[in-house]
């Protein structure tokens, strides 16, 4: 359990770091307002930004991973894991960053490519063991790439469509897949008030990389349901589904759902989601997977230059 506790210690220092890092250049500037502005009144106010959005608004927008709300995204998973090929419950952990940059297009349409830079912990299994379970295993995972464009809009009927991707980037064998992998990418939500739902669909096929790994043919689609509550608050959902089309019968689907809290908030100027949201899996593989997952995110909204 230690190396677990050191493991998050070092998380949060460097998730603290980043945001300190892109605060205080993002806002110095703002620290004064100009003689004759009403910055103070809005700053009593509290529900406003120098542009506009109220926190409720920043927090229903970020909803949508093609919003031209520019972010990043620092997002803890810790799980517990069971299966056939472990004596009890195995303990994981994957931390993401997850920066998202979209740019306009025109008058109405936005471009976003988001990474996903994982740090992860994996079980070493061992087929040639009687306890497949050897340890664990720390470092980077497999980048992966998601491309969308599609209008950009507030509120309403919102989609996108684009590639992904993904790269044999993982330090050690045991934390990624070691093939590259691409395919279609989808997204489609409705933004109301007080609801929002939809999805995003992703599919890989790897093409190339390590001809002694499996091949891969992957689906995963997050499901997306979120109420809005008073106090720039939400209740919801947003877990992923995961179909492995190359496994056996009994290990192909994950299933899980979830319920959790998101509150935007202010630190300084720049506004702050944060959110927990404990998820179950249903239905996992027989032979290894995630049981439970408890995930923590904070996503800083940082200035876009294109605002």
């Amino acid at each position: 359990m230690k190396w677990v506790l050191n493991y998050i210690a070092w998380e949060i220092f460097v998730a603290s770091l980043l945001v300190s890092s892109f605060a205080l250049p993002c806002y110095a500037d703002e620290a004064q307002p100009p003689i004759g502005s009403h910055a103070p009144e809005q700053a009593a106010a509290g529900n406003t930004l120098q542009t506009g959005p109220t926190l409720a608004e920043i927090d229903r927008r970020l909803n949508n991973p093609l919003t031209s709300i520019w972010s990043l995204t620092f997002q803890e998973n810790f799980s517990l894991n069971k299966g056939d090929i472990v004596d009890g419950t195995d303990i994981g952990n994957t931390f993401f960053f997850q920066p998202a940059l979209p740019i306009p297009i025109g008058k109405d349409m936005v471009f976003i490519a988001r990474p996903v830079f994982p740090l992860v912990t994996n079980t070493v299994l061992d087929p040639t063991s009687e306890d497949t379970a050897n340890g664990h295993k720390t470092g980077f995972g497999d980048i992966q790439v998601l491309s969308l464009i599609g209008p950009d809009r507030k509120d309403g009927i919102v989609w996108g469509l684009g590639p992904t991707f993904k790269f044999p980037t993982a330090s050690h064998d045991s934390l990624g897949q070691e093939k590259y992998q691409a395919g279609p990418a989808a997204m489609l939500l409705n933004i109301g008030k007080p609801w929002v739902i939809g999805g995003v669909v992703q599919h890989w096929w790897s093409y190339a990389g390590d001809s002694d790994r499996p091949v891969v043919s992957r689906t995963d689609f997050q499901y997306i349901i979120r109420r809005q509550i008073p106090g720039a608050m939400s209740i919801g959902m947003g877990p992923t589904v995961v179909v492995d089309w190359e496994a056996d019968s009994g290990n192909k689907l994950t299933f899980p759902i979830g319920l959790g809290i998101t509150k935007t908030v202010r630190w300084g100027k720049m506004p702050i989601k944060l959110r927990f949201e404990p998820q179950y899996s249903v239905i996992r593989p027989d032979d290894f997977g995630t049981a439970w997952n408890f995930r923590l995110q904070i996503t800083p909204v940082i200035p876009s230059p294109f605002k």
